[in-house]
């Protein structure tokens, strides 16, 4: 695996349609493959609008199964660019079982592994939990040419034990494609509060656990689909952290791709400093598998 590798972080707004949006992604993708990037994080549900404002049975038409359509396109780009590609699907795994997933393709075009999203949010404006089963494949990194990427999604990354668990598993680097903005109707000042919390707790992540994080959001307003609903605006804001949870790169409210250089041995460095796994009680954390310590 190589010392270090550079990556993308491609975030926009929702283009119209399914076509539209992997027709920029394509663009995308090959351009920062021409700049030196060789891992490429796509955003969460990249290929429509975020259906979860309303429960809506005829979003279900939107899912496909993986292997499947988007897959396959986004491998044969991986193939022809030599980049790992992570891409977030509706995937569809039978009738009545759907899963929001994250998929890797290895710079092969293969899938080399899927994530389903472990927890899934139920709020105003996000109404997942109408279209997503829980993941039932746990918190395990996927192997790649680059090594073991740390897939979380969105709502994930907000626990600490998501990014402990990757982590433990041999991650040095979490990925997580997301999908979080403001209620319009929220103040300033709350729209800040927010923002600076989604930041502060995943460079928290990058720090408790010693690895690089990279997030990738959405960005644009996107009215909500019945009338009624205040719609969301994606705040966008992706960004890249070190181990340390310093600010390697970051974007603003705008579509924009992110280049960023991963250091494999500042994990290294890092770890030996500050060995917050070595001296973790393992003894004493029994009670975290309760719910609440009453």
């Amino acid at each position: 695996m190589p010392a270090e590798f550079t990556l993308a972080v491609v975030q926009h707004q929702d283009l119209g349609s399914s076509e539209s949006n992997l027709a920029y992604i394509e663009t995308q993708v090959r351009r920062s493959v021409a700049a030196g990037a060789e891992l490429i994080l796509l955003q969460e549900l990249h290929n429509g609008p975020y259906f979860c404002q309303t429960e809506t049975p005829d979003r279900f038409d939107l899912a496909e199964p993986v292997p499947g359509p988007t897959s396959e396109r986004l491998g044969a780009l991986s193939r022809e660019t030599g980049a790992v590609i992570v891409a977030s699907l509706f995937e569809r795994r039978t009738s009545g079982v759907f899963h929001n997933t994250a998929v890797v393709l290895d710079a092969d075009g293969t899938v080399a592994g899927t994530y389903r999203k472990m927890h899934v949010p139920e709020d105003p404006g996000f109404h997942e939990k109408f279209y997503f089963t829980p993941g039932d494949l746990g918190f395990r990194p996927v192997e790649t040419r680059l090594g073991k990427l740390g897939v979380l999604v969105c709502w994930d990354q907000w626990f600490p034990e998501a990014a402990r668990l990757m982590t433990l598993a041999g991650a040095e680097i979490l990925v997580v494609p997301t999908a979080i903005g403001w209620d319009p109707g929220d103040s300033d000042e709350e729209k800040q509060r927010q923002l600076e919390a989604w930041r502060l707790v995943q460079r928290g992540h990058a720090v408790a656990n010693g690895v690089y994080l990279a997030a990738c959001n959405r960005t644009g307003y996107e009215a909500a689909p019945k009338a009624g609903g205040d719609g969301i605006a994606f705040w966008g804001e992706s960004f890249v952290c070190g181990p340390q949870g310093e600010i390697i790169a970051r974007a603003g409210p705008d579509p924009e791709t992110l280049i960023a250089v991963i250091d494999r041995g500042r994990v290294e460095r890092v770890r030996r400093g500050w060995p917050f796994l070595r001296d973790r009680r393992i003894d004493a954390y029994g009670e975290l598998m309760r719910r609440f310590i009453d």
